[in-house]
């Protein structure tokens, strides 16, 4: 039954046992009872005064939390407490569709915008991943609405609207860390030539040995930044000080991951942080990462400004398009894809 399947959603609840395509090699198995849960590690950053009097200070949490742990929480962040709720509600409803309406949305192909599809790259990987996904792109928006499902009347309406308000979000964060890096406030922005913005849906059914596999298996994430709506089901973990780390929902908040290519504009001074999707064997799991990314042509280096005797350019400037070639013909390879793009004297 499972082999004739194109999604996990569609036999993950018929069997009683992972099939052998899941399963990891012993060595690289999550270790579920070796990990620590967060109640205070994470810094949670309140918004809500960044353009008062609390600028200052609100910015130098943010740029604390980028320095030591790569990751954070916000709360007070201007995307309204409905919107989150309906887009959660709606990605519920899109993987509960019949089979046979989800796959007019299916596709194998990496290189396609907008797609359902399943683990990560069915094409490159050795082990598949306990997850199905769909993919949207959604800048600019016009080119992509009417790739978008047409399943739910509200759909591509509901999804518009939660991509323009977290990407307000986005930009405003983007001005904040740009301070906090002692940069101008629009550094960052003009960096990333026309700007690039997708997302994920990502759907992981209960599992019978969650022992056995991953969600998602530990990665960084190529783009700038990632902006992470979470369901309340336990399931993200960071790499903190070595140990993995159980980010534990907080409604109404967002997780802030510092991406590949923060890491190189801050020139290693803020660091891309390892995570990985783990699943449980009684509930399923959503979440909703917003990818920003620079559009392909965009040009990533260290900022001069943080570039002296003391601190050489870690790496070498490249195009974002090499960047990304690069990460996708790797899969998620455990050593950091940014390690090929390092300067040759770093």
């Amino acid at each position: 039954m499972a082999a004739t399947k194109l999604l996990l959603t569609d036999f993950a609840s018929t069997v009683n046992h992972v099939p052998s395509n899941y399963i990891r090699p012993i060595s690289d198995r999550p270790n579920l009872a070796d990990v620590q849960t967060s109640d205070d590690s994470i810094p949670v950053i309140d918004l809500q005064g960044l353009y008062g009097p609390n600028h200052s200070v609100i910015v130098h949490q943010i740029g604390q939390a980028c320095q030591e742990y790569g990751f954070l929480q916000v709360k007070n962040h201007g995307v309204p407490e409905a919107m989150i709720h309906n887009m959660l509600s709606l990605a519920r409803e899109f993987f509960r569709l019949p089979e046979s309406e989800r796959l007019k949305n299916f596709s194998d192909d990496p290189s396609k915008a907008n797609r359902l599809s399943t683990s990560f790259n069915v094409k490159t990987e050795k082990v598949a991943n306990w997850r199905d996904f769909l993919r949207l792109h959604c800048l600019p928006l016009e080119d992509h609405v009417l790739e978008w499902p047409s399943n739910s009347p509200s759909f591509r309406k509901v999804v518009a609207e939660y991509c323009t308000s977290v990407r307000g979000l986005t930009l405003r964060l983007l001005e904040a860390i740009s301070e906090s890096l002692g940069l101008k406030r629009d550094h960052i922005d003009k960096t990333l030539s026309k700007h690039g913005q997708h997302m994920a849906l990502n759907y992981y059914p209960p599992c019978p040995q969650p022992e056995l596999t991953y969600g998602l298996p530990e990665h960084t994430d190529p783009n700038l930044i990632t902006i992470l709506l979470q369901d309340d089901v336990p399931g993200l973990q960071v790499l903190i000080n070595g140990k993995w780390i159980a980010v534990n929902p907080i409604p109404n908040t967002f997780i802030i991951k510092i991406g590949d290519q923060m890491q190189v504009i801050s020139n290693d001074r803020y660091k891309s942080v390892l995570h990985r999707a783990v699943v449980n064997c009684e509930k399923e799991r959503m979440s909703i990462p917003t990818f920003y990314c620079p559009s392909p042509d965009a040009v990533i280096g260290p900022a001069e400004e943080l570039i002296d005797d003391e601190h050489p350019a870690v790496y070498r400037n490249f195009t974002y398009a090499e960047y990304h070639e690069k990460f996708w013909n790797r899969g998620l390879a455990t050593e950091c894809c940014l390690d090929m793009f390092k300067a040759s004297d770093a």
